[in-house]
C-alpha cells in the first residue's frame, strides 16, 4: 500500500494536478492512514497517521474532498475531523455480483444452515457468537453452523462447540480465502453477521448477491446498506440475537434467492461506486494548491516543539523530493490495473492523473441509501 502511495505520489507531483488533493474512502482503516501517511509524506510531510483521532484532526487540514462509505460514517468523519460538511460524500461499497450467484438448486429448509465468515477477533462479535449458537441450537433442533474465519477468539468457539457438544452442528472451517467464499455462503439459508462496529459491511452484500437472508446486529452503517425485507437487525446482546435469529428462520419460506440476486444487481455496482467517486476526484482537481510557505504555518499548530519538528521533517522531505524530481530516478507510470476485488483502480487512478474532467458523467447529488429507492424504481417499472 506505501509503494502504490508513493507511485500515486510521484504521478500526481510530476503531473502538477494537486498538493494538497485527497480523497478518504475508509477514514477508519488502518490502512486508510497509511495511505495518508506515504502519500503526503511523499508530497509534504504529514506529521503522523497512525491512529484515528489525533490522525483524523491533523489531516483534516489536508483534505479538499472526502468520501465515506455510509452516512453514519460520514457523520462521524464530520463531527471527529471538523471537515465541513459540504466537503464530505457518501459513495457505497458494492459487490461483484458475477462473482457471488446463489446456488442453481434451492437448498431443503427441512436443515436451516446458519454461514458465519467473519474474522474471530473481538470488534466481529466472536464473543457474541460464543454466546449465540449455544442458545439457538437449543431452541431449534434443526438448525447448524458453519463458521468460516480464523482469528484469535477461534479458541473460545472450539471450546464452546466441545463444552455444549456441538462437534455435529457447528461446523469450524478455519481461514477462508475470497475466491471460496461464494462457495460456503451457497451452502447456508441464513447470514449471521455479529460485528460491534461496522462503516459498511461488504459482507452482508456477498451474502445477499448469493441469496441469503441476512441477520445482523444494528451498528455503524449496517442499517443503511439492505433493504427491510432482506436483513433482520438485532441489538449486540445475545437475547436480541437470538430472537432476530428465530424471526429470520419464520421468513425463509417467503425468500427466494435469484430474486434476491437480481435486486442486489440492481442496487449496488462497482462501475456505479467507480463513476460517483469519479465525481469527487473532479471536484477534488478544483481545489486550488498551496505551496511550502502555505503549507507550514499548519505544522506549528500541532505544539510547541513538536511543530517545529514537523515542519524541519516536511521541509527536509520537501528538498529531497526536489532532489529525485532533478535526478529523475523515479519511473513515470502512464496507467496500471490492480485486480482487487473491491476496487477498480484504473478507471479511478488513471483519472486522478489526467486533469481533464470525466465526459458523460452527470454529478448525481447524495440521495441516500439505494436500496431507499428501489420501491419507487420498480413501481414505475410495472407502470410502463
Amino acid at each position: 500500500m506505501l509503494d502504490l502511495a508513493a507511485a500515486c505520489a510521484d504521478l500526481l507531483v510530476e503531473s502538477g494536478c494537486c498538493h494538497d488533493t485527497c480523497i478518504w474512502k475508509q477514514i477508519w482503516s488502518t490502512i486508510c492512514h497509511k495511505w495518508f501517511k506515504g502519500l503526503l509524506c511523499t508530497m509534504e510531510a504529514i506529521p503522523d497517521a497512525e491512529y484515528t483521532s489525533y490522525t483524523i484532526l491533523d489531516v483534516s487540514n489536508y483534505i479538499d474532498q472526502a468520501i465515506c462509505v455510509s452516512h453514519t460514517s460520514k457523520e462521524n468523519t464530520v463531527l471527529r475531523s471538523g471537515i465541513s460538511p459540504e466537503k464530505v460524500f457518501m459513495v457505497p461499497n458494492a459487490v461483484d455480483t458475477a462473482m457471488f450467484t446463489p446456488s442453481p438448486k434451492r437448498l431443503n429448509c427441512d436443515e436451516i444452515v446458519i454461514v458465519v465468515v467473519s474474522r474471530l477477533v473481538y470488534r466481529k462479535g466472536a464473543d457474541l457468537l460464543v454466546e449465540v449458537i449455544p442458545e439457538v441450537c437449543r431452541l431449534f433442533p434443526k438448525v447448524r453452523f458453519i463458521v468460516g474465519g480464523d482469528g484469535p477468539k477461534r479458541v473460545r468457539l472450539e471450546e464452546m462447540r466441545e463444552k455444549f457438544s456441538l462437534q455435529d452442528r457447528v461446523e469450524m472451517l478455519g481461514a477462508v480465502p475470497h475466491a471460496q467464499v461464494r462457495s460456503v455462503l451457497i451452502s447456508g439459508h441464513i447470514f449471521l453477521n455479529s460485528s460491534l462496529t461496522e462503516a459498511f459491511c461488504i459482507a452482508i452484500l456477498e451474502a445477499a448477491s448469493c441469496g441469503l437472508l441476512t441477520v445482523s446486529t444494528r451498528v455503524g452503517g449496517v442499517p443503511e446498506v439492505l433493504p427491510d425485507d432482506m436483513i433482520v437487525l438485532a441489538e449486540p446482546a445475545p437475547g436480541d440475537m437470538v430472537r432476530a435469529v428465530k424471526k429470520a428462520i419464520d421468513m425463509l419460506p417467503g425468500i427466494d434467492p435469484q430474486i434476491m440476486h437480481l435486486r442486489m444487481k440492481e442496487l449496488y455496482s462497482w462501475d456505479d461506486v467507480a463513476k460517483r467517486t469519479e465525481i469527487v476526484y473532479d471536484r477534488a482537481m478544483e481545489s486550488p494548491t498551496t505551496n511550502l510557505l502555505d503549507r507550514l504555518p499548519r505544522y506549528l499548530t500541532c505544539g510547541s516543539w513538536a511543530g517545529k519538528l514537523f515542519c524541519l521533517v516536511m521541509i527536509i522531505n520537501y528538498l529531497l523530493w526536489r532532489l529525485l524530481e532533478f535526478l529523475q530516478v523515479y519511473v513515470y507510470i502512464h496507467a496500471f490495473s490492480l485486480r482487487l476485488p473491491v476496487f477498480r483502480f484504473r478507471g479511478i487512478l488513471t483519472r486522478v492523473f489526467c486533469p481533464q474532467p470525466a465526459v458523460g458523467i452527470e454529478e448525481v447529488p447524495d440521495i441516500g441509501p439505494l436500496h431507499a429507492h428501489l420501491g419507487s424504481r420498480n413501481d414505475e417499472a410495472q407502470e410502463k
